[in-house]
């Protein structure tokens, strides 16, 4: 299982969920203090701002990201959750839980992994440029943007209530 939530939830959601891997998605000098129940090794920590197009100042997500999301994705025994989290939990983390659900369940529909994830939570907004970029990794010929187009703006918040999604 998936876990995707806030920063200001990790330390309540990882212990909550069990989880033994975590991926945090932020901006640079966003502080963060990893759970305890996280070992160093098991933890990926990618930043970049949450962006769709470049600007001037700001790290765009780009493809060593979702390249370092993947392997990390592809080493996790899926004994113990993964828990995946942004600032808000809304953008950056609901776009890595999709793309990892597609990458480790290849034959998933696009669509169907889409409207699960609208399903498991109202604001999810996926952050389009990194679906666009694992869906050319992933060799998915736009399937992955159009599903997540398909399920549009998530629901105003301030930030992403904690939700699971299943493989």
């Amino acid at each position: 299982m998936i876990y995707v939530c806030p920063l200001s939830k990790i330390d309540e959601t990882a212990t909550r969920i069990g989880a033994s891997r975590m991926v945090s998605l932020l901006n640079t000098g966003t502080a963060l203090t990893r759970p305890a129940v996280i070992a160093p090794e098991n933890h990926l920590l990618l930043l970049m701002n949450d962006i769709a197009e470049a600007q001037e100042g700001m790290t765009l997500p780009g493809e060593d990201h979702v390249r370092n999301l993947l392997d990390f994705a592809g080493t996790w025994d899926r004994a113990q959750p993964l828990l995946i989290h942004c600032f808000a939990g809304i953008s950056r983390s609901t776009a890595s839980a999709y793309i990892v659900a597609s990458a480790l369940s290849p034959h998933r529909d696009e669509v169907e992994l889409a409207n699960t994830l609208r399903q498991a939570s109202p604001s999810a907004t996926p952050n389009p440029r990194l679906i666009a970029v694992a869906d050319d990794i992933l060799g998915r010929g736009g399937r992955m943007v159009d599903a997540i187009r398909a399920i549009g703006r998530g629901a105003d918040a301030f930030e992403g209530t904690p939700f699971g999604l299943s493989l």
